[in-house]
């Protein structure tokens, strides 16, 4: 189901209209109905397969607007394909976007007569009233695409037997391109295998053959037959694969699908590879559901699937004739009754309304007036205890700012104290040192300034000196330099970037950086 049908339905029942066959799905669990019965509760949905309708491609125009566009297939229909005007057919389409003309948008079209719909399903209907949705069954197979069971792109070929039809359907890059039915039900091939045998074999025994015997092991005397029949079906597949691929001009088809609605133990696909020369596998996709049952028709597996996925990501194309008959709310005879009753209701309920809403009024107001004496004897109390409060507050306050300013200028005192006992007789022991160092090197000192940085975004917090240093000899000064760099070091940091010779004075100057490290 869509999301929107999930709501309404807590089942769904899958029916194969052509053998009677019934499967309830819940909660992702599938199991077979012996009897079905109708319920308002279970989303019904079926299929008609491939011999069941006329299907073709259609084009029309661009221009053609969207509430005129079913009138135009429908009217190109009947004319491109020769249709027999003294019959209306149910005409479905889906829109399709390989290949396009030029102003022109192109439908896969699919076309069934009434009456055929109605001598398929009159068995079902009669059991379960309803069918919400009758699909055509080679669209199912979107399904397998959209729930990404099958996550390879490309050209797919299915071919699937059942016992009234066998079809073959084309996806290419994951949308329905074509799909035809083939004389090889299994009904036809049982008159195919009693003609290649040369004796009448029993219907019920040429499928017990097919589903319980492997054609690799069995000695059986149908085994030959088996086998020019499988060779006659896929020979025949491989003349319309040749023609499709050239009609649809397609390069190649990467892969076939092929399987039955029987549980057989010959691997049919691995005959199909064999036979078509392409890749082949069976039905055996992970449909992540479960079943107390041996064997399930995939037909079933995929109505299920198509059921839970948003309208967007299947095709819709509904062929259904059985609708539910409207809620009833929702229909005219429905609201013409609910209007009556609710007039007499409404009759009837309005002089006790406004009795009850007086009453209701009166009992209200009594309650407000209590609950104002309480809420004002409440409001006066918090009142004077927030003026008390108030006033203590600022009394607290003004003694606050007194204690703080007191703080501050004893701070302020303690931090200057600190300063001339601490800093400056480290200034002054730093270049007692440093004269020390000058006067081993036979340097003079010229002049010495003491200067700090504060710390910003860009520069560090620093301490030093900057000494003007003067020497008869610019090695004097060098020597000087890394002397103390390697004595002071992790100490103090020394640079020094020039040093200039003075002619007139015939002597070295420097200033040398003493950062405290």
């Amino acid at each position: 189901m869509s999301k929107k049908e999930q709501h309404s339905f807590s089942s769904v029942l899958s029916i194969n209209p052509y053998k009677g066959g019934y499967f309830s799905a819940v909660a992702s669990s599938l199991k077979i109905v012996a009897t079905p019965i109708y319920s308002k509760e279970q989303y019904v949905i079926s299929y008609l397969n491939t011999k069941s309708f006329i299907n073709s491609n259609i084009s029309v125009s661009k221009n053609i607007p969207q509430d005129d566009l079913y009138d135009a297939i429908y009217n190109k229909a009947y004319d491109e394909l020769g249709l027999d005007q003294a019959i209306m057919y149910q005409i479905e389409y889906i829109e399709t976007f390989g290949n396009l003309e030029e102003g022109n948008r192109s439908f896969h079209v699919f076309i069934i007569d009434p009456l055929a719909v109605n001598d398929i399903f009159r068995n079902a209907v009669e059991k379960v009233k309803y069918i919400d949705y009758i699909i055509p069954a080679p669209l199912l197979l979107k399904s397998l695409y959209s729930r990404e069971i099958i996550q390879d792109s490309g050209v797919h070929c299915f071919i699937y037997f059942q016992e009234n039809d066998t079809a073959i359907t084309i996806y290419s890059e994951k949308e329905f391109l074509y799909t035809k039915s083939i004389n090889y039900s299994f009904l036809q091939m049982h008159e195919r295998f009693c003609e290649i045998h040369g004796e009448m074999v029993e219907y019920d025994d040429f499928i017990n053959f097919l589903s319980r015997e492997n054609l690799k092991n069995t000695n059986n005397s149908y085994k030959t037959s088996v086998i020019k029949l499988y060779k006659e079906i896929f020979s025949n597949i491989n003349d319309i694969l040749t023609y499709v691929k050239r009609a649809l001009d397609i390069d190649k088809i990467d892969s076939v699908y092929i399987d039955t609605e029987l549980s057989t133990l010959t691997k049919i696909d691995e005959m199909a590879e064999v036979e078509l020369g392409i890749r082949s596998s069976s039905y055996n996709f992970n449909y992540g559901l479960l079943s107390e049952e041996s064997h399930i028709d995939h037909l079933h597996s995929l109505m299920y699937i198509y059921t839970t996925l948003p309208e967007k990501e299947r095709y819709e194309c509904n062929f259904t004739t059985y609708h539910r008959p409207p809620k009833f709310t929702q229909r005219d005879s429905g609201r013409a009754i609910l209007l009556a009753v609710a007039a007499l209701l409404l009759a009837f309920l309005y002089p006790a309304t406004y009795w009850t809403l007086t009453y209701a009024q009166s009992l209200q107001y009594e309650l407000l007036v209590d609950e104002y004496k309480t809420v004002h004897n409440i409001k006066v109390t918090r009142e004077a205890t927030i003026k008390n409060k108030e006033a203590e507050k600022d009394k607290v306050s003004k003694l606050l700012a007194h204690e703080q300013q007191e703080y501050v200028e004893k701070k302020n005192t303690l931090v200057k104290i600190h300063e001339v006992k601490v800093n400056y007789p480290m200034k002054a022991n730093l270049i007692q040192v440093l004269t020390k160092d000058l006067n081993r090197h036979d340097v003079r000192l010229e002049v010495a300034i003491y200067a700090e940085t504060e710390k910003s975004d860009k520069v560090e917090a620093s301490k030093g000196f900057k000494l003007g240093l003067v020497a008869s000899n610019d090695k004097k000064i060098t020597d000087l330099v890394k002397y103390l760099t390697k004595t002071y070091e992790g100490k103090f940091h020394f640079s020094i970037n020039e040093i200039s010779y003075k002619v007139e004075e015939k002597l070295y100057f420097g200033e040398l950086r003493v950062n405290l490290l």
